[in-house]
């Protein structure tokens, strides 16, 4: 079956300064594997805490019903996204489409030395070593395609009026939508994985949320100190803030 887990997780979910938390995140943990989940409920549709809220229900229901560790994580990931969909679809059945509650999704899967991603819309995952970005999850976004093609630098992509406008996401159009699978990430011991909204990441630039995950000290610490810098710079306007942390220390 192979050796347990040996982590340090957390997760933190910050209102800002809006009237409403619509973010659900949170961290799963068995023996064997263990799963970050970032939801986001979409702002001006109905029901985003909803939407949010039935999406992390569906993907953490999956993992635990899944005989661990997972036989194919990137079929898991697929699947129970594609699950997530059609249930978030069906909260919105007698809405018309352009007010049907949605959401953005990032969910991260460890086990075995190593993990896979899968996300839609602008909820990220990074990868931190070192307290450097080893790598992170591209939003599907206008914003992200310009960068990705070479037409605007990350400074710009940081302070494009369009940043926050998302291409695809889960619920509304009962049509699957686009969604990234991350290869297998090989993982080191101290290396970081981050899911997180965009309440977290859209006022910080890479480098600080790097920074911030490879301070000494407790993960929990770093992930409140990430989290509060993020809400004190977007100013009254923040977004809900939320995030899900591991640290990978082995298997024993």
């Amino acid at each position: 079956m192979g050796r347990f887990l040996q982590v340090e997780y957390a997760d933190i979910s910050l209102l800002g300064g809006r009237e409403e938390n619509q973010d659900r995140v949170c961290v799963a943990v068995a023996e064997h594997a263990a799963l970050l989940v970032a939801a986001d409920g979409m702002g001006g549709h109905a029901d985003g805490a909803r939407a949010a809220h039935v999406t992390q229900q569906v993907i953490v229901e999956a993992f635990w019903h899944s005989p661990q560790p997972l036989f194919d994580p990137l079929g898991f990931l697929h699947m129970t996204l594609g699950r997530a969909h059609e249930e978030v679809v069906k909260l919105g059945v007698q809405l018309p489409l352009e007010q049907r509650p949605r959401a953005t999704c990032a969910v991260c899967l460890i086990q075995q030395h190593a993990s896979w991603w899968a996300h839609v819309g602008d909820s990220r995952i990074y990868h931190v070593r070192h307290g450097k970005i080893l790598a992170r999850s591209r939003d599907h976004s206008h914003v992200e395609l310009l960068l990705r093609e070479g037409l605007i630098n990350a400074e710009q992509a940081h302070n494009h009026p369009m940043r926050n406008f998302v291409e695809c996401c889960l619920g509304g159009d009962p049509i699957l939508p686009d969604m990234s699978l991350s290869r297998r990430r090989v993982l080191e011991t101290d290396d970081v994985l981050l899911a997180c909204t965009d309440g977290l990441w859209g006022p910080l630039k890479d480098e600080e949320v790097a920074a911030g995950l490879g301070a000494r000290g407790a993960l929990r610490d770093s992930l409140i100190a990430l989290g509060k810098r993020a809400v004190k710079r977007a100013g009254t306007g923040s977004d809900n803030t939320s995030a899900a942390a591991l640290r990978w220390i082995g298997q024993a």
